[in-house]
């Protein structure tokens, strides 16, 4: 009885400390705060809650120690925080977690304490941020992780030995990033992997030496990367059972690419673009090969590699696309003599690339600075120099030089650096960079200049560092967008101006950026955005906006931009907001951000063309009394409404009705008339005097119905995207 009362006791206390916008429930230790308007970690949770769902609010910024005060925590969601930064220590004091999701926030570092106490931690979802750098050491505390999401990050690069400390990782998912550059040591520190995902990257070739360091891993996903050979024993994992290659640019295999993966059961080569395959020497374990999508050409040529697959008893999946006379038949029905040669050519083959050779690199390193052979970065921080130090040792691909007065980058200031990956150069008060300055820098994927004074940049100065990807210009003194830069930059993929003084883009700005695929120009005080300023870009993904001075959405500026799918209108004074201003963009956008913009009036059709792909909608913050019937928005997962004055009479019975169905706690308040100003939308009472009110409100007049309804939407819901960790969402 003493355990039940001190249990009792503990449950008071906590429901006496139950942050005001949150649900506690006290019996099984799960708090739940909502895609409220929360901007830091509330630091009256129950101190014995176990799993806390902060998904939706607007925290930026997770300090350090943000949650000493609940040590307990075994699962912790933060989806769709706006996180922007992870400050060292953010999570001490949390040995007991077991689940992570940081899915879906703004992150684009992880430094080397980010994650300092996680030392139980199993699962760490990191999906959907704008991840583009991670420092050695950053899962070094992570003992016990067993799954990694990094998907749809902005990865380019892995340095060598970057997951160094995860000795019982098993599943690592790296999709839908642009890695092209991955070191030869880069999955050294993985012994227990199984699992590797690495499809919907940029990858030009199979990475075989960093591949060859998993010898436990049993499958592969490599689809939908732009690689066109598999050469001669490309592939050496000894446990390899599931190898995924389809959707790629394949021409060519060679007869032993996989020899030195004898598990290799499953070779999926679908949509490819292969005419046939030579029979696969040592690859005595394969039961099946996918060719279906491929332009298989069944002439004789195919036909020791049609005998082996009877030989080995493989199964084939495939169809002939020529000759005309055996168009459509596939594979297993063919027989050796309707295989002929008359009169056609053998395709050419390609011609495997050039292996590139490694440099072991010399072991320099200039005065006062520190170089790490091992991880091949080098070190001069906040040294107070003046000149930019050289010698550095030719292997290096990490070069850190931030916080020094260098003002000026002259002409080959890096000699010698082929294999320079990254470069920083933050805080360096530089004013110029010279013609020539990155001369030499061919592997040159990084750039940091931000916080320096930079008002212009000539294009010579980028001439010399052709695979530049990133370049973050962030915190300077640009007035305007520096046009013909991106001439001699044709990789670049993400380009960062925030925080800086550019008024207007106008046509012929970004001139030449043709694959850039995210643009940040927060915090500016552009006005006008010209119609055809992004016209070059047609790859972008991603616009942020939020923070300048538009009075009305740049309609026409989004034409011809078919794959937007996130836009940030935050912080913008834009008050009014017309029919379809979004239909450019409509058949790609999923994320839309409208909040704190002052907004008055959102015409009827506004959001004509948006419907099921939207996930999440912002709104919060803004003025209007209404918004426009949303009935199609069937994909939302977000949908923020909190501080917007809903005037709560029969005209907003729809939305009433709407937000009633919608598995998704929004926020909606009633800002009037006075008998419901505060009560939230969903609650008020003031539509019971409405005609038709009995007609649509089936939950109120039958409470059996909304609960069997409840369940359902309830277990539709949880079906299409499951929270782990949490068994349910709340409404």
């Amino acid at each position: 009885w003493g355990l039940v009362l001190l249990a009792a006791a503990l449950g008071a206390t906590a429901a006496a400390r139950c942050p005001a916008p949150c649900v506690c429930d006290n019996l099984r230790a799960h708090v739940l705060c909502l895609n409220g308007s929360l901007t830091a970690i509330p630091d009256t949770i129950p101190e014995l809650t176990r799993k806390l769902d902060l998904r939706g609010n607007s925290f930026m910024v997770i300090p350090a120690g943000a949650f000493l005060a609940t040590p307990y925590l075994t699962h912790l969601d933060l989806r769709h925080c706006k996180v922007e930064r992870l400050e060292e220590g953010a999570f001490r004091g949390l040995g007991r977690l077991v689940y992570l999701n940081l899915a879906s926030n703004g992150i684009a570092f992880l430094y080397q304490e980010s994650l300092d106490g996680l030392f139980s931690l199993q699962q760490l979802i990191l999906e959907g941020n704008r991840i583009e750098e991670i420092q050695p050491g950053a899962f070094g505390h992570l003992a016990s992780l067993t799954v990694l999401d990094l998907r749809a990050n902005a990865l380019v690069y892995l340095p060598d030995m970057i997951f160094q400390g995860l000795q019982v990782l098993r599943w690592l998912r790296l999709s839908h990033n642009a890695l092209h550059v991955l070191g030869a040591d880069a999955f050294a520190a993985l012994p227990a992997l199984r699992r590797l995902s690495l499809d919907h990257n940029e990858l030009q070739a199979l990475p075989g030496e960093a591949l060859a360091r998993l010898d436990g891993a049993t499958r592969l996903d490599l689809g939908h990367n732009p690689i066109t050979y598999v050469a001669e024993e490309a592939l050496a994992m000894a446990s390899l059972r599931h190898l995924f290659l389809d959707h790629a640019s394949l021409q060519d295999v060679a007869p032993d690419a996989f020899a030195r993966s004898p598990q290799l059961r499953i070779l999926d080569l679908r949509e490819n673009q292969l005419q046939g395959l030579p029979p696969l020497a040592g690859a005595g374990g394969l039961v099946r090969v996918s060719l279906d999508g491929n332009p298989l050409l069944c002439s004789c040529l195919l036909r020791p590699f049609h005998k082996w697959l009877a030989r080995a008893r493989v199964q084939a999946e495939g169809a002939c696309a020529a000759p005309p006379a055996l168009r459509g038949r596939s594979l297993n029905s063919l027989k050796s003599p309707e295989m002929r040669c008359s009169r056609l050519r053998p395709p050419p083959s390609p011609t495997a690339p050039p292996e590139q050779p490694s440099s072991a690199g010399s072991r320099q390193c200039p005065q006062g600075c520190v170089c790490s052979p091992d991880f091949h970065h080098g070190s001069c921080e906040n040294r107070d120099l003046r000149e930019i130090p050289r010698d550095f040792p030719e292997d290096t691909r990490l070069l850190d030089l931030r916080r020094n007065r260098f003002r000026t980058v002259p002409p080959d200031a890096f000699p010698g650096l082929k294999e320079l990956v990254s470069l920083h150069l933050q805080s360096c008060s530089i004013r110029e960079l010279q013609p020539g300055a990155l001369q030499g820098l061919e592997s040159l994927v990084y750039l940091y200049l931000t916080d320096n004074h930079l008002s212009t940049l000539e294009a010579a100065a980028f001439e010399g560092a052709p695979q530049l990807a990133y370049l973050d210009l962030d915190h300077n003194a640009f007035t305007r967008v520096p046009a013909g830069t991106f001439w001699l930059l044709p990789n670049l993929i993400s380009l960062h101006l925030q925080h800086n003084a550019i008024g207007e883009l106008v046509e012929g700005d970004l001139a030449g950026a043709r694959g850039l695929r995210w643009l940040y120009l927060a915090g500016n005080g552009i006005r006008h955005i010209a119609p055809a300023a992004l016209a070059p870009t047609k790859m972008l993904e991603k616009l942020q906006l939020e923070g300048n001075h538009l009075s009305e959405v740049p309609t026409a500026a989004l034409r011809g931009l078919p794959a937007l799918s996130e836009l940030k209108l935050s912080r913008n004074p834009i008050k009014h907001m017309g029919d379809g201003v979004f239909l450019p963009v409509a058949s790609s956008l999923q994320h839309l951000y409208l909040d704190n913009m002052g907004l008055e009036q959102i015409s009827p059709h506004a959001f004509t063309g948006l419907g099921p792909k939207i996930r999440s909608l912002y709104l919060e913050s803004n003025k209007m009394s209404n918004i426009p019937d949303m009935n199609n928005f069937t994909g939302l997962e977000i949908l923020n409404l909190q501080d917007v004055p809903f005037h709560c009479d029969c005209q907003l019975l729809l939305l009433h009705r709407w937000i009633n169905k919608l598995n998704l706690c929004v926020g909606a308040t009633c800002g009037s008339p006075a008998e419901a100003q505060g009560l939230k939308v969903k609650l008020s009472t003031t539509f019971q005097t409405c005609p038709g009110w009995g007609q649509g409100e089936a939950g109120e007049t039958n409470p059996n119905k909304t609960k069997a309804a409840s369940k359902s939407s309830k277990k539709k819901r949880l079906g299409k995207s499951p929270a782990r960790g949490f068994s349910k969402s709340r409404a």
